[in-house]
């Protein structure tokens, strides 16, 4: 599960940069939609699949409160999902 965790987290990190620095770029600047529309739609489902599995890894790992808020608010944070498997994820 944590397997499955940290590289559905890597992905949904690496999607959103994708976004912020080269999508929205592309979109705003050059007239160009499209590619943001399909990264969207992929960020979208990785970030639904975060949440899922940060619940699961949460019971597994028996996670406080504090410490599944972070994990969670991680997820909207540029560059937050590597900070999160580094700090909570590896062993």
């Amino acid at each position: 599960m944590i397997t499955s965790f940290r590289i559905i987290s890597f992905l949904e990190g690496l999607s959103y940069l994708v976004i912020l620095f080269v999508t929205m770029p592309l979109k705003y600047l050059f007239a160009s939609p499209e590619p943001n529309k399909v990264i969207g739609m992929i960020h979208g489902f990785l970030f639904l699949a975060y949440i899922v599995f940060a619940f699961l890894v949460k019971a597994e790992k028996k996670w406080n409160l504090k410490t599944f808020l972070i994990v969670l608010l991680c997820s909207i944070i540029p560059f937050g999902t590597f900070w999160m498997d580094a700090k909570y994820l590896k062993k």
